[in-house]
């Protein structure tokens, strides 16, 4: 494609779901213009059109990966109108899992410099999630700076997360899930559960 070609309006998509494949496939690091642009079978400087910077690229890629993550978020609330405390454990849960199913999206969301960027308003779509954390966290813990405990709860899945997928928890706890890992993570941000 020429630089002088009209704009394809489905390119931009498409280069968005190349993308999306990429960090699903091989992490975040495989994440170059050229390399989207080789795989979606344009030039190397056609993503630019839709795309000035790399960075407004990886702001798309990894809004996708918010909005899958608020989708799972939604589908594992329902109605919200279960225990405040079950649905915390239900939300970690599917963090966790949306987390180890998906490491190169994981990792891709939750770099500072997208975020920070202020491209495409990643933090209208995070800050949102991080809302509904802080909310349950609140009805559960009404005595506490909820928005603090939701902050150490959330560096906690993120933590778990991470190890997990690392291998280092299994290793260091002899663990073969981390459900139980879950569990204390909660029982220390939130008190143990009644009747435990």
């Amino acid at each position: 494609m020429s630089d002088f070609e009209k704009p394809d309006p489905d390119l931009r998509t498409r280069l968005v779901d190349v993308g999306v494949d990429l960090v699903s496939l091989e992490g975040a690091g495989a994440l170059t213009l050229r390399e989207i642009a080789r795989r979606a079978g344009v030039s190397h400087g056609a993503p630019r059109r839709y795309f000035p910077t790399h960075l407004e690229l990886l702001s798309a890629i990894a809004r996708r990966g918010f909005t899958q993550l608020g989708v799972r978020v939604t589908t594992t609330l329902g109605d919200g109108g279960a225990d405040p405390r079950a649905q915390l454990t239900e939300l970690g849960h599917a963090y966790l899992e949306f987390a180890l199913d998906n490491p190169g999206m994981y990792e891709l969301m939750f770099r500072h410099d997208l975020l920070e960027s202020g491209h495409l308003r990643l933090r209208d779509t995070s800050l949102p999630l991080f809302g509904v954390l802080v909310d349950l966290v609140g009805r559960v813990r009404p005595d506490a700076d909820a928005r603090a405990v939701a902050g150490a709860l959330w560096a906690n899945l993120h933590g778990i997360a991470q190890l997990w997928g690392w291998g280092s928890l299994q290793l260091a706890t002899g663990a073969d899930d981390f459900v139980p890992l879950l569990r204390t993570a909660l029982d220390a941000h939130l008190g143990p559960e009644d009747g435990r």
